[in-house]
């Protein structure tokens, strides 16, 4: 009776520790669940995607995901269903890990129209939480212009879905320099490779040299005057000659001045005493 206690016992404990442990394991995934889909619902904010709902529901949050990661939304569907219904025979761990390969270039997609380095995809591969968390309440902006994915063009990895409400990601096909003749890059832009009026026309009188292969640059903001159009069959005019300037006689000498005038002579000599003061002067 001692030992069928103990052991009723035993078996009672080891229940309970099962129940602790389980609803301990129940209350973490819940709060994962429920901090993981607010950062996500600030990520699809700043992506454009439509509605908030779509970050609280499971499965369908992580193909938006996908989604936004160019990636076919359907790999998720994919790899839950074989780990679900191959993993009686052994082989269901195949695709829980192929799921995880692909969040992981979701991630690191995601994270570069964030303004992220591809670094960035190891944080999430160790702390998913706080790789959601940082990309949801930094001051990064969505930037969907960057080159497309390696595996845009692949009918099985790329993402040729349309969803409403969810941005259509760029395609090798519509992204800038990738096929598409842009501005300036394959198609002739005003200046290049169109003849301007007064630069690359010939002219009346004038016959620039043919340069095989070359056309001249357009200077931006800057239009070389036309020159004026002859009627045909008249010859050009000839430049008018400025007339001479009338020639000035040349000035007069100019005359000394005068010499000064001569000092003035020495005063006369005051006549003579006379010898005898009785006789008048002479």
């Amino acid at each position: 009776m001692y030992d069928l206690y103990n052991g009723y016992y035993d078996n009672g404990a080891a229940v309970g520790v099962a129940l602790v442990i389980g609803l301990v394991g129940l209350l973490l995934g819940l709060a994962f669940y429920v901090v993981s889909s607010i950062f996500l619902m600030k990520i699809f904010e700043k992506a454009g995607v439509e509605g908030k709902w779509r970050a609280w529901v499971p499965v369908y949050s992580v193909m938006v995901f996908f989604k936004l990661g160019d990636l076919s939304p359907w790999l998720v569907l994919y790899a839950f269903a074989g780990s679900l219904l191959l993993s009686w025979i052994g082989i269901g761990y195949a695709f829980s890990l192929a799921l995880a390969v692909f969040a992981a270039l979701a991630a690191w997609r995601v994270g570069l129209k964030l303004q992220k380095d591809a670094v960035w995809v190891i944080l999430y591969v160790l702390l998913s939480l706080v790789w959601y968390g940082i990309n949801a309440f930094d001051k990064s902006r969505w930037n969907p212009n960057v080159a497309p994915a390696p595996w845009a063009g692949n009918g099985f990895l790329g993402d040729k879905t349309v969803w409403q409400g969810i941005p259509v990601q760029p395609t090798p096909a519509a992204a800038p320099g990738y096929g598409a003749p842009q501005q300036g890059y394959g198609a002739p832009q005003q200046g290049y490779g169109a003849p301007q009026q007064g630069y690359g026309a010939p002219q009346q009188g004038y016959a620039p040299p043919a340069q095989p292969g070359y056309a001249p640059p357009a200077q931006p903001g800057y239009a070389p005057p036309a020159a004026p159009q002859q009627a045909p069959g008249v010859p050009p005019t000839a430049p008018q000659v400025p007339p001479a300037a009338p020639q000035v006689p040349p000035a007069a000498p100019q005359v000394p001045p005068a010499p000064p005038a001569a000092p003035p002579a020495a005063p006369p000599a005051p006549p003579a005493a006379p010898s005898d003061p009785n006789q008048p002067p002479a």
